[in-house]
């Protein structure tokens, strides 16, 4: 354990900013499953909603440096080619 206070704080600090991502990176998760779920189902209409829901989750996630760019837009591509390509 930490004697410094100010190490004591740090270590304070990162245990909530890892609880926050941890519940942002949950939130992702919970969105990509959504989409894949109703490409599976079959439901271009819900699917296409979810997308855009999904779409806009990660892109947040992205912009507080949850995730990296790279990864939110490689996310968010390979979900949308999903999508298109349903019948």
């Amino acid at each position: 354990m930490a004697n410094i206070k100010s190490a004591k704080k740090r270590i304070l600090t990162s245990a909530k900013k890892a609880e926050k991502n941890k519940a942002v990176k949950t939130t992702v998760k919970k969105a990509v499953k959504s989409v894949r779920a109703a490409v599976e189902a079959g439901d271009k209409a819900v699917a296409q909603e979810a997308l855009k829901k999904a779409e806009a989750t990660i892109d947040k996630a992205a912009s507080k440096g949850v995730i990296h760019k790279n990864n939110a837009s490689n996310k968010v591509s390979k979900l949308a080619s999903s999508v298109a390509k349903m019948n």
